[in-house]
């Protein structure tokens, strides 16, 4: 936390959140935005305006953000849709999942796998990605009215909305950012940021997790460039929360700080990796790992800047970051291994064939899956997951924004069992942002 002396007269610092990658393990960051939803009305904070006036996200988090960017002006009903839609959500919603869909697409990629590219070039084979998330335009339509956000930046219930995405076409990192209009781009090695409108088609480029989803054309400098996942060569995460005017950052995580060792046995270490795994580890690598590396490094620099006197610090540049963390406290693959069983059987049939295994004793292939496995079994046990692990940290996060730490919250369902009790606002439909 930040150590340097309050001043009561001065502005309270802006607060900014940032929701990382990681496909159907987003789910997790809506059960924490919902405690945090719950702690902030039982400590008698609702009447405060946006607690999250910055909001940064990438890949299936940049959804998260943008659609919690675009209910500014009403967090506790933004954050009550957005439960609700995961609460409900099928892998349908997000990729195409008929078996005649997987033909056109995975059993193509399965195709060059298995023929070779000699094979597949002659026989004219050219699939873009292994599935097709055309379903997901939809639910953004549905999920996020990203044409509210200028009126919202304009009347002060949000300073910034930014996602961020990897180009392919000339190997930069971009963080498009909306916001106020005194923020200005930034420059750094390999990465740097671009003011634009956010379009759904920036949403799709975020979340387009490579090999897995096409990647998105988008606009930049009078060129089309084409962009995937943002996670890929996400060097700083944290950096853009800080560029845009955050003096403390909520950051929730979709794996590996918090998480205990893997429980499946050891002695299976001796088997040689599957397909899934391989792509589970790389996977894991562009989502997580990054992220890790970059608190780390924040905390380091906050640790660094205490040993500094005040006086010294102040006349600089130099500020500490307030840092709040919430991450997993169980690890998504041992969940995602229970449900692997519940995805659409021609999905089901096409992870199998690279060492997805429905048995929920088998969690080797599940890593692959815990970012595939948008149905409600798998994303209601993360939701419940990101409650509790939440209000666990009830006193940390009652201090990050200064508010009184009320008597603790009561879990709204099991996180060991995945089973979220009814909330009295959840509905069996999602409802649409207006």
């Amino acid at each position: 936390m930040n150590d340097e002396p309050s001043n009561p007269l001065a502005p309270a610092p802006l607060t900014g959140l940032l929701l990382s990658g990681g496909g159907a393990r987003a789910a997790y960051q809506v059960g924490v935005l919902e405690a945090i939803a719950d702690i902030r009305k039982a400590a008698g904070a609702q009447g405060q305006p946006n607690p999250f006036p910055i909001i940064t996200g990438t890949s299936a988090g940049a959804v998260n953000a943008a659609a919690l960017a675009c209910g500014a002006d009403d967090f506790d009903a933004t954050v009550r849709r957005l439960v609700n839609v995961w609460t409900n959500i099928h892998t349908a919603q997000v990729y195409q999942t008929d078996s005649l869909s997987m033909l056109r697409s995975g059993a193509a990629w399965m195709t060059l796998l298995s023929l070779g590219w000699l094979v597949a070039k002659w026989r004219r084979l050219k699939p873009r990605s292994l599935l097709d998330n055309a379903p997901l335009g939809d639910l953004l339509n549905q999920l996020v009215p990203l044409e509210r956000l200028p009126a919202l930046i304009r009347k002060g219930h949000l300073q910034a909305l930014a996602v961020t995405a990897s180009s392919y076409s000339s190997g930069e990192h971009l963080t498009f950012f909306e916001g106020a209009p005194h923020l200005l781009p930034w420059v750094r090695s390999q990465r740097r940021a671009v003011r634009q409108r956010i379009t759904h088609a920036h949403l799709l480029a975020s979340s387009a997790i490579p090999f897995v989803f096409p990647a998105m054309a988008l606009p930049v400098n009078a060129q089309i460039e084409y962009f995937g996942d943002g996670s890929m060569r996400q060097s700083a995460p944290i950096a853009g929360t800080i560029h845009l005017g955050a003096r403390r950052v909520m950051v929730v995580g979709a794996g590996r700080m918090h998480e205990p060792k893997s429980a499946f046995d050891l002695t299976s270490h001796n088997s040689y990796p599957s397909l899934a795994q391989i792509a589970g580890h790389a996977l894991s690598n562009i989502f997580l790992d990054a992220l890790s590396v970059d608190v780390e490094r924040v905390r380091r620099i906050n640790l660094t800047l205490s040993l500094v006197p005040c006086e010294a610090r102040n006349a600089s540049a130099l500020r500490s970051i307030d840092l709040l963390v919430i991450a997993p406290s169980q690890r998504l693959d041992d969940i995602a291994a229970r449900h692997v069983g519940e995805l659409p059987p021609a999905v089901r049939a096409l992870l199998g064939g690279v060492g997805v295994s429905p048995n929920a004793a088998d969690v080797k292939g599940a890593a692959l899956a815990s970012y595939l496995l948008f149905e409600r079994g798998y994303t209601g046990e993360l939701m419940a997951l990101g409650y509790a692990d939440a209000t666990r940290q009830q006193g940390e996060v009652c201090k990050f924004f200064d508010w009184r730490n009320p008597a603790p919250l009561p879990l709204k369902g099991s996180a060991e069992t995945g089973v979220p009790t009814t909330h009295p606002e959840r509905r069996k439909d999602p409802l649409r942002l207006r």
